[in-house]
């Protein structure tokens, strides 16, 4: 059994959560895309986390995790995060953590080049995290990056560096006019961080392609959501990896290896960090009061997000390209304070109405079309069943099945792992 967890909106979707919920019933769980520029949360018995780049599954003791060659992978921050853990309680071990010799190794002036753009766009920036995402993957296209393999060579690696370095201060020094970047701290750098990290590398990709064969139960884990996504998102306002599905198993080290079950997570309304359209935005008093109940910062900058209602046509176009087999309904409870529910039904573009979702210049000029729905004013953080929720809410559960084509099958009613209703 192979499974996709996936988000089908702008990412923040929660699916972080319901990896660490579902993980109990797979023995592995593999990130395929993305490096440090979103956050997982996760809350559980031993309480509150935040991953970054490790898989949501290294909460789970019986459970083998794995960083896929498919993500850009920051040192410094994966050793911090594995340090953080471990001071926890968490159990880390290159029995349970193992990452792919063939995942991009993101470094100091990809972030430094990520901040000089987005300081140079000004206005028009593009709302990066500044953490290197981009420039990283740049650079395996351009192929010139440095991949976690190189690590284990460290007699090549300053060799390799040195001529990487010479090209990157072209830009560095002779565009941008910055400080140069040192090789000797450059490297220093990698060695440093490096030395820690080697006893976690390995050839993920015979790894996984063998517990496929033995029938292993893998779940693969996405970062961010389908608008994110960078040929089918809302570009440039993209992330620059695949967040699909359809992505999962080349990313995750398995690319001949096809998905047997596609779960799509969506919030039981909108949000979304970053620039870019986002057309069923919400403002004054209505926004700040949803992103104050829904607890809306990011996980990994701790920007506030913009929210909205449920979005109808982007969520039908979520599912359209992901392919969900099933959806997981997440933060429901955070409605319980809602008279009238608002959700974007459609929208309005130079004047005609559309239940289309637009990926070009039409997005831009897009208007929200709203209707509000019936609120159930009930905290409903206590219900294991359907039958329990009030009419209003499985009302709104059924509209939404209706509206995008997918059934639910799990409701998310509180930040505790067992707070879920299973349909």
């Amino acid at each position: 059994m192979i499974s996709a967890i996936v988000g089908i909106n702008w990412g923040d979707e929660g699916k972080g959560r319901m990896v660490d919920l579902l993980s109990s019933g797979y023995d592995i769980v593999a990130r395929y895309q993305g490096g440090n520029n979103a956050g997982h949360t996760v809350v559980n018995e031993r309480g509150r986390f935040i991953l970054n780049l490790i898989p949501s599954g290294i909460l789970r003791e019986t459970t083998v995790n794995v960083m896929g060659c498919g993500m850009v992978i920051d040192l410094e921050h994966l050793k911090k995060e594995i340090d953080s853990l471990t001071e926890r309680g968490v159990r880390i071990t290159p029995d349970n953590l193992k990452i792919s010799d063939k995942a991009t190794i993101c470094l100091p002036y990809h972030k430094l080049l990520d901040i000089l753009e987005e300081d140079r766009l000004g206005d028009a920036k593009q709302g990066s995290t500044r953490r290197g995402i981009a420039p990283a993957y740049a650079d395996k296209y351009y192929r010139k990056a440095l991949r976690m393999g190189d690590l284990l060579t460290p007699d090549t690696l300053r060799a390799k560096l040195s001529v990487i370095v010479d090209w990157k201060n072209l830009t560095v020094a002779g565009g941008y006019g910055a400080d140069p970047i040192s090789l000797h701290e450059t490297l220093d750098w990698l060695l440093r961080y490096g030395k820690a990290i080697a006893p976690y590398i390995t050839d993920t990709e015979r790894y996984m392609d063998a517990a496929a064969a033995q029938g292993r139960k893998i779940l693969l884990e996405a970062q961010l959501g389908a608008l994110r996504d960078i040929d089918y998102g809302i570009y440039p306002y993209t992330t620059s990896s695949s967040a699909l599905a359809a992505y999962a198993p080349i990313g995750a080290g398995i690319p001949a290896r096809r998905l047997d079950d596609i779960i799509g997570i969506v919030k039981a309304y909108s949000s979304s960090v970053g620039g870019g359209p986002f057309t069923c935005e919400l403002f004054g008093e209505e926004g700040d009061a949803l992103r104050a109940a829904g607890n809306e910062y990011g996980a990994a900058t701790g920007r506030p997000r913009r929210v909205g209602g449920f979005d109808v046509p982007a969520t039908r176009y979520g599912v359209r390209v992901q392919g969900p087999t099933r959806l997981a309904l997440t933060k429901f409870d955070v409605l319980s304070y809602l008279e009238k529910i608002p959700v974007c039904v459609a929208y309005e573009i130079d004047g005609k109405q559309t239940d289309e979702f637009p990926t070009d210049d039409r997005l831009v000029r897009a208007k929200p079309v709203y209707e509000y729905r019936e609120g159930f004013r009930t905290d409903i953080s206590k219900y294991r069943k359907l039958a329990d929720l009030p009419a209003a809410a499985r009302e709104y559960v059924r509209f939404i099945e209706d509206a995008v084509g997918c059934p639910i099958r799990y409701i998310s009613v509180g930040a505790e792992r067992n707070d879920y209703i299973e349909l």
